[in-house]
This record gives C-alpha cells, sequence and structure tokens, in this order.
C-alpha cells in the first residue's frame, strides 16, 4: 500500500493559516469609553481573559486545517498488479431459448436442465484458464452482451450465474449470438481469437444468417467450436406438478440443425461437438487447452482507498461541538 494525494496543490492553503491567525489577532486601536466615575468599571480592573475564547479559536484553526487536507484527497493505493495471460481471448455463445429448459442430463445424479448442466461446465472451464480474457454472450430471439472480455474471472462467473431461461424475447437467433461474439473479439490484437457457441435448436430468429455471421468470423481470422446440446430422439420436457407436488414431464423432439452447426464450424477452422452428456461437453474445452499460447504482460488493476472521509468526518465533528461549547457552557460574557 502506498499513500498519495490527488491534489496536493491544496495543502499551500495551510501555508496561510498562519498568516491568517496572525492577522486576526494583532491588536486594533484601544476603544475608549467615557465614564461618568471609575467606580462604574472599578470591579473589572482585576477581570482576566477567559482561557476558553482561547480554546475555541485552536480548536476552529485545527477544523480548518483538517478540511484542507481532506481536499488534497489522500489516499491509499495498491501498486499495480502485473499478471500473464494467455494471449486468447474467447468469446462464450449460450442459447437461452425455451427448448434449453429440457431435462434430458444429470448433475450429481439429479435430473437437470440444458442451462444448468452448461452453467456447471462453464464455470470449471473458466476456472481452468486463468489467463484467458473471455466474456460472454447470451441470445435466444435476440444476443446480448451479458459480460463484456475480462480477465476478471470472478466477475464472469457472477454474470453467468445470473442468466436465466425465459428472459430474454423467445425464439433462437443463432446468427444475432455468433455476430455479437465476432464483434466482441473484432477489434482486438490477440494471438487466437475463439468463439464456443452453444445451441440446442435451429435458426429462427434475428435478421443475420449464421452462415453470414461465419464469414465474417472466417475474414477476421475466428475460429468458432459449435456445441450442439442434447440427446439424440426425445426429451422431457417439465409441464407443472401433479396434485402430489411431483414435475411432470412430456416427451419433445431434440432439433438441432447440426448441418449449420458443422458448416460454421468448418468454415471458420473450428470443429463441432454433438454435446449429449456433460463428459462429451466437456471435451471442447480440452481441445482448447491444446491451443497454441503466447503469454503476455497485462496490467489488471490499481485499487484506491480514499481517505477523505476520515479528515473531513471528524472536522465536521469539530466544528459541531465548537459550535455546541460556545453556546453553553464557554459562551461568551456579552
Amino acid at each position: 500500500m502506498k499513500f498519495t494525494l490527488a491534489q496536493p496543490w491544496f495543502l499551500l492553503l495551510l501555508a496561510l493559516l498562519p498568516l491568517a491567525a496572525w492577522l486576526l489577532g494583532r491588536p486594533g486601536r484601544p476603544a475608549a469609553f467615557l465614564y461618568s466615575s471609575v467606580q462604574l468599571v472599578g470591579t473589572l480592573a482585576g477581570a482576566s481573559r477567559s482561557r476558553a475564547g482561547g480554546i475555541l479559536a485552536a480548536w476552529r484553526w485545527l477544523i480548518l486545517a483538517l478540511l484542507i487536507v481532506a481536499l488534497a484527497r489522500p489516499q491509499l493505493t495498491q501498486s499495480e498488479t502485473s499478471i500473464k495471460a494467455s494471449g486468447i481471448d474467447i468469446a462464450l455463445a449460450i442459447d437461452l431459448s425455451g427448448s434449453m429448459e429440457s431435462e434430458d442430463f444429470e448433475l450429481n445424479r439429479e435430473r437437470v436442465n440444458r442451462l444448468q448442466i452448461a452453467k456447471d461446465v462453464l464455470k470449471k472451464f473458466i476456472d481452468r484458464r486463468p489467463g484467458d480474457r473471455m466474456g460472454l454472450i447470451a441470445f435466444a430471439g435476440k444476443a446480448y452482451i451479458a459480460a463484456p472480455l475480462t480477465l476478471d474471472h470472478s466477475f464472469l462467473i457472477q454474470n453467468l450465474e445470473r442468466l436465466d431461461l425465459h428472459t430474454i424475447e423467445e425464439g433462437t437467433a443463432i446468427g444475432a449470438g455468433l455476430s455479437a461474439a465476432v464483434n466482441r473479439l473484432r477489434e482486438l490484437k490477440s494471438k487466437s481469437k475463439i468463439v464456443i457457441l452453444m445451441t440446442d435448436g435451429q435458426n429462427t430468429a434475428g435478421k443475420i444468417p449464421p452462415r453470414t455471421a461465419a464469414e465474417a468470423a472466417q475474414a477476421l481470422q475466428i475460429k468458432v467450436y459449435t456445441v450442439g446440446v442434447g440427446t439424440q430422439g426425445m426429451a422431457p420436457f417439465p409441464r407443472g406438478y401433479d396434485l402430489f407436488g411431483r414435475k411432470l414431464y412430456v416427451q419433445v423432439p431434440v432439433d438441432i440443425d447440426e448441418k449449420t452447426l458443422k458448416e460454421i464450424a468448418s468454415l471458420t477452422g473450428g470443429k463441432y461437438f454433438r454435446a449429449d452428456s456433460s463428459d462429451t461437453l466437456r471435451r471442447i474445452y480440452d481441445e482448447i487447452d491444446r491451443l497454441e499460447k503466447t503469454e503476455v504482460e497485462v496490467k489488471r488493476f490499481v485499487q484506491v482507498k480514499e481517505l477523505f472521509a476520515w479528515l473531513a468526518g471528524p472536522a465536521l465533528a469539530l466544528l459541531l461541538a465548537e459550535i455546541v461549547l460556545a453556546q453553553t457552557f464557554w459562551r461568551r460574557l456579552p
């Protein structure tokens, strides 16, 4: 930790305080009063000045000094942290369409939907790749940036956990999701740029065809890994609960546009995976781990703790106390 002042020139005002105190404390011309008899002021001849006035005056100068130092904005700063990055930027595009609610996967021996298993696998993948800059794209009927590309993986995981079904317009805009991911990577200078696009359906929404987005990725040398999530054939889809609180299911067909997903992967130099189990889904990340890496040094952050309140607070408290004392215990005589 390092102590610094954000606006140190305010401290110049401290040099003016002694001059101001001297000017205000200079004796002026003695006042002259006419009395009909000196006996009227005889009792004041031995009176001495109370120390209260001097204490309160010094108190005010202390308050003013504290406020001036506070204006200089003292700070505790932590030195910039340098970390090693892999040189690989990854955009994770996740389908949040209603069909992702199908519960054809198991996690810890419990039936879970496709989004839940996707979150579990992605969290572990993110933890395994601390040197990669990653971002998060969520898409259904439209595509949205859920998290910008970052090396702060705790922030990334927090945003991943917030993703939920039925929060975006219904539909499956594969082209829009891929396009949003490509745009996140377009301007970045990195050794490798990768998109991992996960979906369980066909392109049914959005104005950008998947092939058009794939061609843009190819032109920008962005490799796209596509993942079709879902078992073969039919999948159980929840349809409410019975009188005993048990979940009811209907069987719905698994309709993944594998042809388009394979085309996207092939066009960009990536690979298509059919994820019908957690183990299959994790193979994608084993493949990415084998990619060439280039370590570069990156400045991550500077942590600053402002100390303004630690000075301004006591100054205001002293000012309040001075006002109270001046009007009560140390009230001046008229």
